[in-house]
């Protein structure tokens, strides 16, 4: 099966995006972020119509996330344990796998705990998420989503200029990677693709042509747990849908997979 992640950034403005995804590559199941609508608002129908169940977690104008999958899930579970109720992460079990959609806090422009409280919002964020993949390490595990840091150096376009910005610095490298440790995960994208191939996922808005400067990070990320290793076929990085008409300013990413079940 294919298991694909993205960061929408709005499911109704990109849904055309999204029914091209499915069309063009036929995944199984979609794991979405930053949906940026209430579960009533969200284009159930459209998906349903194709044959995906939708699970969702969505608040009013920001956040949020969801999963689409054609096979029906056992469990729907809602994490919140930062207790903000701000829509980032559901887990599905589907097939034998434990599936989840995961929006990790982007933490504001100041890599700084104490003087910014978005930072230290996204680190407790990180910490909880570590210690709920130690947790679950004896499962079949599926992390996917905008997890808003890219962890290796050669995960963005230059790292001595962004080893201080929020989403590469040390601290925040060294607390994802923790969770990939942590919960003994392994990272496909990694295994399949790696420099000098293009791995950035995300590329700012503000670049009027993303593709000549090439200025991308990689903050998009599926990991699956290493008890599914030789059941992971290949990854990619959709980069073309980024030059598409109204694009999000990330790309999907997705993973195939035989199922244990």
């Amino acid at each position: 099966m294919k298991i694909v992640t993205w960061n929408v950034n709005s499911v109704n403005v990109r849904k055309n995006l999204l029914l091209k995804l499915i069309k063009d590559y036929k995944p199984e199941i979609i794991c979405l972020q930053e949906t940026k609508v209430v579960n009533s608002s969200f284009p159930q129908r459209v998906f349903e119509e194709l044959g995906y169940n939708c699970y969702l977690n969505g608040i009013p104008s920001y956040n949020g996330v969801a999963i689409l999958s054609i096979p029906k899930a056992k469990n729907f579970k809602v994490y919140d344990y930062c207790k903000r109720n701000d829509g980032r992460h559901i887990e599905i079990d589907v097939c034998g796998l434990k599936v989840h959609s995961i929006y990790v806090p982007a933490g504001g422009d100041e890599p700084n705990e104490e003087s910014n409280p978005k930072f230290k919002h996204k680190m407790e964020f990180v910490k909880k998420l570590s210690l709920l993949s130690k947790k679950l390490k004896s499962e079949r595990l599926v992390f996917c989503g905008d997890l808003n840091i890219a962890p290796y150096e050669d995960d963005v376009w230059s790292h001595s200029q962004l080893k201080n910005v929020v989403s590469h610095t040390e601290l925040e490298r060294n607390a994802l990677l923790k969770v990939l440790n942590s919960g003994d995960l392994f990272d496909p994208i990694r295994k399949f693709i790696n420099p000098p191939d293009n791995v950035y996922t995300w590329w700012s808005y503000r670049s009027p042509n993303y593709s000549v400067n090439n200025r991308g990070r990689r903050l998009d990320h599926i990991w699956a747990s290493n008890n599914l290793s030789k059941r992971v076929h290949s990854a990619k990085i959709l980069e073309t849908f980024r030059s598409d008409f109204k694009p999000s300013d990330h790309v999907p990413v997705f993973v195939e997979i035989d199922s244990p079940k």
